[in-house]
């Protein structure tokens, strides 16, 4: 019987996945294992819910966004038996090891397995925030920033031609990596970040500078930035994962109507959303997704497993689990050194 290796994608999709797939199908297939992968993440596996993979079906979807096995926010430490169920799929495919590619959390439960049981799993990160540590930049990150700075061009000649202020907000829950890269290369005025609590008088005073001197301005803003009057006494959803439900918290408008009161400018908001999650890959996205999938069917092959397969410098390395996950990679003072530069 051939030797066989389950894959699975959790947590939010991004672009790159596909080409993540692929690569760990065609590297297991040369290194002698079958794939199978698990639709929608952690649930697939609970319920033995099974895909074929190979090297015919997967040959195309590296050009494809999304993820071509489906995904979930499914904790299986949250459902009842969930564990059991997951380790009893795992035998019945007679597996030897498990791909799981995701960002923290994802790659959570993959570290509590490791952790209890020796589970034979091996990470691959996916986040388009750019959050996990123990890996310099993950796919879909590239993708995220490269539709959003498309954005904030859009809106720039609608801000330049009615002479307004507009908010741009983006995707970015604990972490302002794909905001700060947007506001530095879309040559936005002011940018708002979760790691720092929103300074008003600061924001509307260096706004109302950039508008006086050529008549409209752009400030971009992670959807969780810290704005203490938004969400009092707001009943908040959690996820599996023990996560806030961001949906409505319309930070981009609130902070539009604080810039107008503050600044007596006519103010704008668009919120890009979800659009920053699909589309086709950009290339590097392509080649990152492409290098960890390679690399998750390698470490497999030499039994390294508990590890993720993480970018450091030009090469990818295996990286501890408990690393990737024990602490959010977030933006960092020499990044705001520099904001403080081109803002």
């Amino acid at each position: 019987m051939a030797k066989r290796i389950g894959i699975l994608t959790g947590g939010g999709d991004c672009p790159g996945l596909n080409p993540a797939i692929r690569g760990c199908v065609y590297a297991a297939e040369r290194l002698g294992y079958e794939c199978v992968g698990f639709e929608d993440g952690w649930k697939g596996i609970i319920e033995n819910k099974t895909t074929p993979l190979n090297r015919e079906i997967t040959r195309d979807i590296i050009m494809y966004g999304g993820t071509m096995l489906g995904t979930s926010r499914t904790n299986p430490y949250k459902r009842e038996g969930g564990v059991e169920k997951l380790r009893e799929t795992f035998q019945k495919n007679n597996l030897e090891a498990l791909v799981a590619m995701g960002g923290e959390d994802t790659l959570g439960v993959a570290h509590r397995l490791y952790k209890d049981f020796k589970f034979p799993v091996v990470g691959v990160p996916k986040t388009m925030d750019n959050d996990l540590s123990g890996t310099d930049y993950t796919f879909g990150f590239d993708t995220s920033v490269t539709v959003a700075v498309d954005a904030l061009a859009r809106l720039r000649d609608t801000a330049k031609s009615h002479h307004r202020i507009i908010v741009l907000e983006v995707m970015g829950r604990h972490a302002g990596w794909v905001a700060m890269f947007t506001a530095i290369a879309g040559a936005a005025d002011y940018v708002c970040l979760p790691e720092r609590t929103v300074d008003v008088e600061d924001m509307a005073k260096k706004l109302k500078a950039a508008y006086a001197g050529k008549r409209f301005a752009l400030l971009v803003t992670s959807e969780a930035v810290d704005l203490p009057s938004v969400g009092e006494g707001e009943k908040q959803t959690l996820d599996d994962f023990g996560h806030v439900v961001l949906k409505g918290r319309a930070i981009g408008e609130t902070l539009a109507k604080i810039i107008e009161d503050k600044t007596g400018l006519e103010t704008r908001h668009a919120v890009i959303g979800h659009i920053q999650r699909g589309g086709s890959p950009t290339l590097y996205d392509r080649m990152l997704g492409t290098r960890v999938g390679v690399a998750a069917a390698s470490f497999v092959a030499e039994k390294k497993f508990g590890v993720m397969a993480g970018l450091t410098g030009d090469k990818v390395v295996p990286v501890p689990l408990e690393t990737a996950v024990g602490q959010l990679k977030t933006v960092s003072p020499e990044w705001f050194k520099l904001a403080e530069m081109m803002f």
